[in-house]
């Protein structure tokens, strides 16, 4: 082998030395932004570590000012106890308390004349219609000229028992003869009551022609004019109001005609007015409709121009007192287990509180049962509260307490 210096490679110091510098350099160069990116993550690590422990990793309670403000606020309202007039509204029709229908007593004829209106006062016994009794009239007289007939029969009877009585002490007229003359006399007095009774009889029937008022009362319809025939089978020619008493038919829910009674008082309002006119509960129906399951409550009321029978008007009926817890509707839930309310106990959390409803006003519903007013109640969104959440109470004013 031949040995050529010259071809020989060989690293020198200055090589490697150079070649191990670019390589370091180059390192260093792409290793530090990594270093920087291990470093921030370390950091925050750290920060999260840190809040955590001193937050809620080392059991130290957070402040309740700072629970308050993450808690839902939520409006909440104490009843207390209050005496609450219970009403029920009702509505119905209009009618006379007692309607008089008036039509033909007697065997009828013409109508001549009908001296009223509808919407008149009229008193007890007052003519309303006069039927034409020009025959009944001829008959009257005709009888009694058979009463002066009779008269005149019983006078000759007399007369002849009387003759009979003086002869009869003289002895020309036997004992016999006075016995038939005086029963000659005494059906001859008999003759004179039968026609007399005959002659009343027939100018009773006249009277009935006409037809007249039973009672005192407002006459409510008249449906005859002159000229018009009727009988004993035509329908009532008038309707009279008995006193002029108004009443209204009120139907009232079963539930609710329980809680009535016989003297309540209630307040009428008739369709088309504004005026209110006070009434009492006279008669309750002792049935239910098996349709509409309602029954009627029938109120007395005076009359006034007002009350037209037929009318539709609305009542509000007393219903009586309760003193009783009080909510708007807007804090009474319900659901399959019944109506329910959300409270908030010592610790700020919602418990479900089952109650008991009653009367319902027109500022809210009693509740009867479940509360006795000292709790604080969720006045809204109780819709959205799950049991034993924790919220922050506001305590509602009086505006809002009932809702306005």
């Amino acid at each position: 082998m031949n040995y050529q210096p010259n071809e020989i490679r060989s690293d020198t110091p200055v090589e490697v030395r150079g070649e191990s510098l670019s390589t370091t350099g180059y390192g260093e160069q792409r290793g530090l932004p990594w270093r920087l990116i291990v470093l921030g993550i370390l950091i925050v690590g750290a920060l999260v570590a840190a809040w955590y422990f001193f937050g809620q990793g080392s059991g130290t309670a957070v402040p309740a000012a700072d629970r308050d403000d993450q808690a839902p606020r939520i409006t909440v309202v104490t009843p207390g106890r209050t005496t609450i007039e219970g009403t029920i509204s009702a509505t119905g029709s209009l009618a006379a308390r007692r309607e008089m229908p008036v039509g033909v007593v007697g065997e009828g004829g013409r109508v001549v004349s009908v001296p009223v209106e509808q919407g008149q006062w009229v008193r007890a016994g007052q003519v309303l219609a006069s039927i034409d009794q020009s025959v009944q009239s001829q008959q009257a007289r005709a009888q009694a000229a058979q009463i002066e007939v009779a008269r005149a029969d019983a006078e000759l009877a007399q007369s002849n028992l009387d003759r009979a009585l003086q002869l009869v002490e003289r002895g020309f007229i036997s004992k016999a003869d006075v016995d038939r003359l005086t029963a000659t006399r005494d059906a001859a007095r008999a003759r004179v009551q039968v026609a007399q009774a005959q002659l009343n009889e027939l100018r009773a029937r006249n009277a009935r022609l006409n037809i007249v008022a039973p009672a005192a009362g407002l006459l409510l319809e008249r449906n005859v004019e002159p000229g018009a025939t009727v009988s004993a089978g035509s329908p009532p020619l008038f309707r009279i109001a008995r006193g002029g008493e108004m009443e209204l038919r009120a139907q009232v829910g079963e539930s609710d005609l329980a809680r009535l009674s016989v003297g309540v008082q209630a307040s009428v309002v008739p369709s088309g007015t504004d005026k209110s006119f006070v009434g009492q509960i006279w008669q309750l129906a002792p049935t239910i409709d098996a349709q509409n399951r309602q029954g009627t409550a029938r109120i007395a009321l005076p009359y006034a121009p007002e009350l037209r029978p037929g009318g539709f008007a609305t009542a509000t009926i007393q219903s009586g007192t309760v003193v009783a817890p009080m909510l708007p509707e807007s804090a009474i839930l319900s659901d399959d287990d019944g109506a329910f309310v959300y409270i908030v106990d010592a610790e700020n959390k919602a418990r479900r509180r089952g109650v008991t409803t009653g009367i319902v006003t027109r500022d809210g519903i009693a509740v009867i049962d479940g509360l006795d007013g000292s709790e604080k109640v969720v006045l809204r969104a109780g819709g959205f509260l799950t049991e034993g959440e924790t919220i922050a109470p506001q305590q509602a004013d009086a505006e809002t307490r009932t809702g306005g």
